[in-house]
């Protein structure tokens, strides 16, 4: 009931994990791990775990000394050329022991019917659809001093970017913390904006916290040049190998860099501009228009009233045609992408599941940018251009 990584293919385990037996094939740095195969899903009960499978999960981890784990999902149309389905199905990390790795296995077969995942399906398909299948990926956790995403180029001669935090790539990859951004040119050359990042997420024992970053690491470089050069040059091994622009998570724990994740690029980035330039003017004040400068996250130009939500507790409010102003977006929040006319976010990086969601979507929008629920007023006309980085206010 179980496959070895090294063994998976995406016709039995789903493209994430399919990706990475590849990568693992071909030498690369993946975490040891082994797959909950399509197949296992369909022995029981909907939903139930089979004590042989039970089992099998308990041989498999004495196998790999019982560490902690990263439990995913690795789904039928996940990971795709066209849809990534970026963060829509369910992740737990630092699962520690078979007890806890049966709950987690149950918790990504379930995730297919979570609303986030059904209304992204709904998104990025015609006509009814069956419910895929879904495979479940187990893998050594890597405690990582530094994480996040890579781009490899799309263009000969383009640029890799790198969005980069301390800790687990939770943090990243969710939107709640603002990375570092490096883009690492043809030559060798890298270039860095350094972000203020607040927040990190950390292996506590047999679960993750979120906790606050010191002050004097929130400016300080994740990377040196030479690790961004290293990662640069990894995500050129991923990409020619598996053809194409890839989206590459990473890792990187005492001195080695590891690949988490890799899969087709689904959308083009918009151009990258400085992070965090100041505002023009004071937004929300009657008769006095004003410019927001952030992150650009993805292309195109909207207008509409502001919809401030803070959590899931303001989903309600948020009418068809709203630009969203929210601390993060979350990939719980995507039933609100296919309502929405723009986005706002105080932080996240363009690497983040959220942004990748609104480009694929085609939704314009601008992260990072600072204290945008307060500074922005509830209803206030904006105007999101995804491409410069900018949100300006009409009274």
């Amino acid at each position: 009931m179980l496959v070895a990584l090294a063994d998976a293919r995406p016709s039995t385990c789903g493209g994430k994990a399919g990706t990475l037996g590849r990568l693992v094939r071909a030498g690369l740095p993946v975490p040891d791990g082994f797959v909950v195969p399509f197949a296992a899903r369909r022995t029981g009960p909907p939903g139930a775990l089979p004590s042989v499978l039970r089992d099998e999960l308990a041989r498999a981890l004495r196998a790999l000394r019982d560490p902690p784990v990263a439990v995913r999902s690795s789904a039928g149309d996940e990971d795709g050329a066209h849809a990534s389905a970026a963060g829509q199905y369910a992740t737990a990390l630092a699962v520690h022991g078979v007890d806890a790795v049966a709950d987690a296995v149950r918790t990504c077969w379930a995730s297919l019917a979570s609303a986030r995942a059904v209304a992204y399906r709904g998104a990025t398909t015609s006509g009814p659809q069956d419910e895929p299948e879904v495979a479940v990926l187990v893998q050594r956790l890597i405690d990582s001093e530094a994480s996040g995403v890579l781009f490899t180029p799309d263009t000969p001669g383009g640029a890799t970017v790198v969005e980069a935090a301390w800790g687990l790539g939770a943090g990243v990859v969710g939107g709640t913390v603002t990375p570092d951004a490096y883009r690492v040119a043809a030559d060798g050359a890298v270039t860095c904006d350094v972000a203020d990042k607040r927040t990190r997420v950390d292996r506590h024992a047999a679960h993750v916290a979120t906790r606050d970053v010191p002050a004097p690491d929130r400016t300080r470089r994740t990377l040196d040049d030479g690790a961004v050069r290293t990662l640069a040059a990894l995500g050129r091994r991923v990409a020619d190998l598996l053809g194409g622009a890839q989206d590459v998570e990473w890792a990187v724990a005492d001195g080695t860099a590891w690949v988490l994740q890799a899969r087709p690029v689904t959308a083009a980035l918009p151009a990258l501009l400085d992070r965090g330039g100041p505002p023009q003017g004071s937004p929300g004040v009657p008769g006095h228009a004003a410019t927001l400068v952030g992150t650009p996250g993805s292309r195109g130009i909207a207008t509409g009233p502001a919809r401030i939500v803070r959590g899931p507790g303001d989903f309600a409010r948020v009418r068809p045609g709203d630009v969203l102003v929210c601390p993060w977006t979350d990939p719980a929040w995507t039933p609100l992408l296919r309502m929405a006319a723009g986005v706002v976010t105080e932080t996240g990086g363009v690497l983040s599941h959220a942004a990748i969601v609104a480009r694929e979507r085609g939704v314009p929008a601008v992260l990072g940018v600072a204290g945008a629920t307060t500074a922005l007023t509830d209803g206030v006309t904006l105007t999101v251009d995804g491409a410069a980085g900018t949100v300006t206010t009409h009274t």
